[in-house]
């Protein structure tokens, strides 16, 4: 173990000797699947001026540029950090020689090399080999600063509107000798972003050619500098989301003093300002390198919106002013509340509430608080409701110069808001398959979020509304698998309120969220308490943890390009597994959590463009590594304690914005951290940060031995869990057989079978005993123990109409089997949410079946229903042919039909491939006009669309066909 920790204590360099700024290297995470850019920026600026290396939205793109291209294409002023979906890269610009300027893309990019391209915090610079240009980038917060130096005293620039997004419109205009305007509306992961802009120039525009289309307005310019007095171009670009009115106000207020040079150093002097509020002694100088690499990731988003006048675009479309604080966007949020945002509670007391300010005026503009908000639009990417994470952990740390009342509001209407499950989640306290996609973490995370608006309903003294959302907080409780064997300790998905079998905790679906049940079944940082008791062990909880990381780092179920970064089946590259590692010592195993926390800090971070083992995702990943490093991590946000473990460096010291310092020292010597002033208590409270105090930590040669948790427990009562339907089955032909095993051995079970909600005056059903069912019904059932109850248990049960069989000739992907064969011909139609099962999926591949009805029968129509979702690869087929026959083997085409649906429309819908055999209704007739045929067989073909277009972003991926429900008349 020695050689594990060893190198984390070697002391190399003492507080103030350089410049923090001096030791970010931005491109870490450009490399990789980190999805960084290295371009420059301000802390939590609106612009991000960066190189564009990738004009498309391609995986490894979403940042606009990956360290592995060779080719240049501009330098636009927004860019995203580390997302995992593309959008941004507006307004940009393209230098090129005088006399060469194109409009064509592969005319006006360039080549360049990495030893000729270097980058800072705050600037950026690369030297373009084909136009032979060299080209250097700064910015404030609303302002980009370029400075192009050509070979002689002209050049040209290109201004690209069309860049990357598609546009709906965009306008140039020159309003002086060494002034344009614009703007550019666009759509991409933010369904319409507004980007205004002005730029002024250092020298004469001597011409400006500006190109535009009907459709699209004016969208592209080549300005022309023949007269230029020196060989160097600077160019300043004032951007706002509100007018134009706006940017020119940035513009004027920000950058009328500077220049270029003067810019830069005042960025560098931002940078060194905002880094210095963690200072550390000790590490290596790579260590430190990361570090404080790592920091100025976590103060690259939120981004400021409002312009210098205050005025922002809400979520209503309409301009605003912000009269008393900063207005925010881009934010991350299912990320960034496990370590960003407690990070800058710690950091930035002030900027904290002015995001919980953003948040409150977002609900009041928009309705609801942002679940992942981007430029004036809520993505409703990820799950949960997190903002009341934010607002509940800022308010336990003493954050509160915000409207409290408001914010108790929002919370509630966000976690009541009908969408995503949320109906049937505060219902019946939990998700099943049939009622939403990724139902076990939704279930987890909502579970978590109704803990935090407990805990802040507790602190406004509102007791009836904390009571129940500690109730609802508790709902996880009902996917835990308490049974004794394999499936122990996992949180598993139901189906028809039964456990779904087969079960594999190493399978990736669709009921987790970007993971599968090993990386989910420990997201209880809540009650920890009730966890550990649901094992059949006291050592149950912290083996099964151990376990996690130790077992084989194999996947099974589809590919999924979030989980990275494996440890076992952690997955630090995505962050559901963010909090796993400090578990242990949550649970008084600090020598585990140290183990894994450090082995994590060194074989995870690197300081190297592939140095992030997963998407940065707006600082969080960044900020796990700046917490984890100096020794303390915000285990379950919403509290005030911290987890303590063994920081990387000797002595840090935090001075938050306008606070006392804070000063974390170690002394000793040895690998483990054994003991926090003085005491085996691995706590850290933030009234203690806020205090300024010093927190002396004891390094010791042996490891930390078992000491009392930390855990948490729920005050109040607790829930009986739901019992467990012994089938998922669905459907039936004569009869079908229905057990139910309680929760708890003692409890007494109540049931109904139409419809209605059972009590205790409903129909009881003894342990063991089956309820025999023969016909279409839909079955509810209740656990009750003493004066406690579950909520009821819902499970629909169709009778099958008729005796016929169906052998499908292609193959179906495991994921997407519509519980097998029989589904698409059981009379069970799946709604348009194909992530729940309840469709066929096949990749790459035509569909065809043969449908046996027994019997001789007049056929007079044949109707098989598809899905689209072209987002996620599932088209329409070109074309669906229907046949018939007596005796399976001679075959007569019914009749065929094709979409009129484009597969360009991104609307998920279902299409009835109907045919008739004459039909009466006004339609065009098919293209065959039948009457009834008499047939045994039928036979359905549909051809897959092949090849994901050009347009599409899995372009030369093969198309998936969903298909559902084959009806016949």
């Amino acid at each position: 173990m020695k050689s594990l920790l060893l190198s984390f204590i070697l002391p190399v360099s003492l507080f103030a000797q350089i410049s923090p700024a001096s030791l970010v290297n931005p491109f870490i995470g450009t490399g990789g699947h980190g999805h960084t850019f290295p371009g420059a920026t301000t802390p939590f600026g609106m612009v991000q001026l960066s190189p564009d290396s990738r004009i498309d939205g391609s995986w490894d793109g979403c940042g606009g540029y990956h360290y592995s291209d060779s080719i240049i294409y501009g330098f636009s002023h927004t860019h995203l950090s580390g997302t995992g979906v593309s959008d941004y890269g507006d307004i940009m610009l393209m230098p090129m020689p005088y006399g060469k300027a194109s409009l064509d893309k592969q005319e006006y990019s360039s080549t360049f090399s990495h030893q000729n391209e270097n980058a800072g915090a705050g600037w950026y610079e690369v030297y373009l080999d084909k136009h032979s240009i060299k080209t250097e980038l700064t910015a404030t917060t609303r302002v980009g600063f370029h400075r192009y130096t050509f070979e002689q005293n002209s050049g040209s620039l290109v201004l690209d509107l069309l860049h990357r997004d598609k546009l709906f419109i965009g306008e140039i205009e020159q309003i002086g000798p060494t002034r344009i305007r614009g703007y550019r509306i666009s759509e991409a992961w933010a369904k319409e972003q507004h980007v205004y802009f002005e730029m002024e120039f250092s020298q004469k525009i001597t011409d400006i050619q500006i190109d535009g289309d009907f459709e699209h307005g004016d969208v592209n310019a080549i300005l022309l500098f023949s007269e230029m007095t020196v060989p160097s171009l600077e160019v300043k670009v004032g951007i706002s989301l509100t007018d134009m009115d706006g940017a020119k106000q940035n513009l004027d207020k920000e950058a009328s003093a500077l220049n270029f040079d003067k810019a830069k150093t005042q960025a560098i002097n931002q940078w060194n300002e905002e880094l210095s509020r963690i200072q550390v002694k000790g590490g290596s100088d790579e260590q430190q390198k990361i570090f404080y690499s790592a920091l100025y990731h976590t103060m690259i988003q939120p981004n400021t919106a409002n312009d210098v006048d205050g005025r922002y675009r809400g979520m209503d479309q309409k301009i605003h002013k912000a009269e008393d604080f900063t207005y925010y966007t881009v934010f991350s949020l299912w990320d960034t509340f496990r370590a960003a945002h407690p990070l800058y509670t710690i950091l930035y007391p002030e900027r904290s509430r002015d995001f919980i300010r953003t948040f409150l005026k977002m609900y009041e503009q928009g309705g609801r608080l942002p679940v992942w908000e981007l430029a004036a639009n809520e993505t409703d990417c990820m799950i949960g409701y997190h903002s009341v994470s934010v607002i509940a952990d800022a308010w336990i740390k003493g954050i509160r110069d915000f409207d409290a009342q408001l914010a108790l509001q929002a919370m509630q209407k966000s976690a009541n808001w009908n969408h995503l499950g949320l109906p049937d989640y505060t219902r019946q306290g939990y998700l099943m398959i049939d009622d939403e996609s990724e139902s076990v973490s939704k279930t987890l995370e909502y579970c978590y979020d109704d803990w935090c608006i407990a805990q802040f309903a507790k602190e406004l003294g509102i007791d009836s509304i904390s009571e129940m959302y500690f109730l609802r907080s508790q709902g996880w409780k009902n996917l835990f698998d308490q049974s004794e064997g394999s499936s122990q300790g996992f949180m598993r998905p139901k189906l028809n309120g039964a456990w779904l079998e087969p079960f594999d905790p190493f399978e990736v679906n669709n009921h987790y969220t970007e993971a599968n049940s090993w990386q989910y079944s420990f997201f209880v940082p809540h009650d920890l308490q009730a966890l550990k008791t649901m094992y059949s062990n006291a050592d149950g909880l912290i083996n099964k943890l151990n376990l996690t990381f130790n077992t084989t780092s194999k996947t099974s179920g589809r590919e999924q390009s979030d989980i990275t970064g494996l440890i076992g089946q952690y997955a630090h590259g995505n962050e559901p597994s963010h909090h796993m590692a400090w578990m242990f010592t949550e649970l008084g195993e600090p020598k585990l959590g140290q183990t894994y926390v450090n082995r994590i800090l060194r074989e995870l971070y690197f300081n190297a463009p592939d140095g992030l083992s997963g998407n940065e995702d707006c600082g969080q990943m960044s900020a796990w590594y700046v917490l984890s490093a100096i020794g303390f991590y915000p285990f379950c946000p919403g509290s005030p304690e911290y987890t303590v473990g063994n920081p990387i460096f000797n002595e840090i010291q935090i001075t938050p914005q306008d606070g006392k310092t804070f000063t974390i020292k170690t002394s000793g010597t040895g690998d483990w951290v054994s003991s926090v002033n003085g005491t085996t208590r691995f706590l850290l409270n933030h009234s203690d940060i806020v205090a300024g105090k010093t927190i002396q930590l004891e390094r010791s040669e042996k490891a930390p031995i078992s000491v009392e948790p930390n855990m948490k427990y729920l005050p109040g009562k607790t829930i009986l869990p739901v019992p467990v339907i012994k089938t998922s089955q669905k459907v039936f032909r004569d009869q079908l057989k229905v057990s139910v095993t309680p929760s708890e051995t003692n409890s007494k079970l109540f049931y109904t079978i139409n419809g209605e909600t059972p009590d205790k005056n409903s129909n009881e059903l003894k342990l063991g005993e089956e309820l025999v069912l023969d016909k279409t019904c839909h079955f509810q059932v209740l656990e009750v123990n003493g004066d406690r109850k579950s909520t009821a248990v819902s499970a629909r049960y169709f009778k099958i109409p008729h005796n016929y069989t169906i052998e499908i000739s292609s193959k179906y992907n495991p994921q997407y089997t519509a519980g097998g064969d029989q589904g698409i011909i059981d009379g069970v139609f799946a709604d348009e949410d194909w992530r729940k099962g309840g469709w066929q999926g096949y990749q790459g591949q035509d569909f065809e079946c043969v449908i046996d009805m027994q019997k001789p029968n007049l056929i007079y129509s044949v109707n098989a229903s598809f899905l689209q979702d072209t987002r996620s690869w599932i088209l329409l087929p070109t074309e669906v042919e229907y046949f018939t026959s007596l005796n399976g083997i001679d075959w007569v085409l019914f009749g065929s039909v094709s979409p009129a649906i484009s597969a360009n429309d991104y609307n998920v819908q279902r299409w009835n491939a109907v045919f008739n055999s004459g039909r009466d209704d006004g339609k065009p007739e098919p293209m065959f006009i039948a009457y009834p045929v008499n047939a045994r067989y039928v036979k359905v073909q549909a051809k897959n669309f092949g090849k994901l277009p050009e347009w599409h972003l899995g372009a030369g991926g093969d198309a998936y066909i969903f298909i559902d429900e084959i009806a016949i008349d």
